[in-house]
């Protein structure tokens, strides 16, 4: 096992490596940089007034000197200033990361435990009307965007409060809604508005895929022999699906709730960017337009390592899971 995840972390970091020399190469492009000069300079500058700006920052240096300067600055922990919001990118991007991460972690916890229930109680009832009905659920919640559960949500909940609000003295202020994404934000911080309705949308749209792969698996293991020597000794169902049938049928489906965290990384981008949550992905989005290379160099590097890191957690975790693998 010691000599496998070694091995995996040599990978990482080469992959590490090549990616980050990739998204560096092309933010560093010519129409680019000069993108950069023009919106944070001045956007009447001249030809020549940009290049002497590219040159007195030190952007027109040659290519390989200004990857490896930002490569020792990772090890170092100085990713540079960002230019959109003016402050150290490191600050920034733990700030970002840390607020998205408690999204992520309230996702999570409304996601699994779902998820895992509605998998397992269609795979029990194989066929039924219980099996097709939480099949139609499931299929309809991942079927369904985050922009468009976001949007529905947003216009749901906002005339409900709204009516609430008028007809009750007593109705919280926090929960008001005004559908302005950014007034909920600046008034108190984390509202309903901006922090559970993108938990809602991320949430639902994850939860179908889960228990999808939960239902099938939890259908094979009940169809298993060792299953059917169970039920033929008398052991009662609820005993079965407990003590023989849920943790082999949990192996497929713990990758999978895995690998939703680089997912989630992903659909943060358009969930934040609905709700104007201050997170993760709002800063790559901000990054993107503003041309922001540092911070985009370091949302990237965030962005790699979380999939990889997360893959081989899920990889560990299998053989844990299952006896029958053996790691060489």
């Amino acid at each position: 096992m010691l000599i496998f995840i070694l091995r995996r972390l040599g990978v990482m970091v080469l992959t590490m490596l090549a990616l980050t020399f990739i998204v560096f190469f092309l933010t560093n492009l010519e129409p680019n940089l000069i993108k950069l000069a023009l919106s944070d300079g001045n956007m009447r500058m001249t030809e020549e007034q940009t290049m002497q700006w590219l040159e007195n920052r030190g952007y027109l240096r040659p290519f390989h000197e200004r990857y490896f300067e930002w490569l020792g600055g990772v090890f170092t922990g100085d990713l540079g200033e960002s230019t959109r919001f003016k402050q150290p990118v490191t600050e920034l991007l733990a700030e970002r990361l840390a607020a998205t991460g408690k999204l992520m972690f309230f996702v999570m916890i409304t996601m699994v435990p779902a998820a895992l229930l509605i998998g397992v109680l269609a795979g029990m009832r194989e066929g039924t009307r219980l099996d097709r009905g939480l099949s139609i659920v499931s299929i309809g919640s991942t079927a369904t965007p985050e922009y468009v559960s976001g949007i529905i949500f947003t216009v749901l909940f906002a005339s409900m409060f709204k009516a609430w609000g008028e007809t009750y003295a007593w109705f919280p202020e926090w929960l008001h809604l005004n559908g302005s994404a950014a007034s909920a934000t600046g008034r108190s911080g984390i509202t309903f508005y901006n922090f559970t309705l993108p938990v809602m949308t991320m949430a639902i749209y994850g939860m179908g895929y889960v228990a999808r792969m939960t239902r099938a698996s939890m259908a094979e293991v009940m169809t298993a022999q060792y299953i059917r020597t169970a039920r033929l000794k008398g052991v009662a169902f609820r005993s079965i699906v407990i003590k023989h049938a849920l943790r082999n049928a949990l192996i497929a489906p713990f990758t999978v709730i895995m690998l939703q965290f680089p997912w989630l990384l992903t659909g943060v981008v358009i969930v934040e960017a609905m709700f104007n949550y201050k997170g993760f992905g709002l800063a790559l989005v901000e990054a993107a337009e503003n041309n922001d290379i540092n911070l985009l160099m370091a949302c990237s590097l965030a962005s790699v390592a979380v999939v990889l890191i997360t893959q081989l957690i899920s990889d560990i975790g299998y053989v844990y899971l299952n006896p029958r693998i053996r790691v060489k």
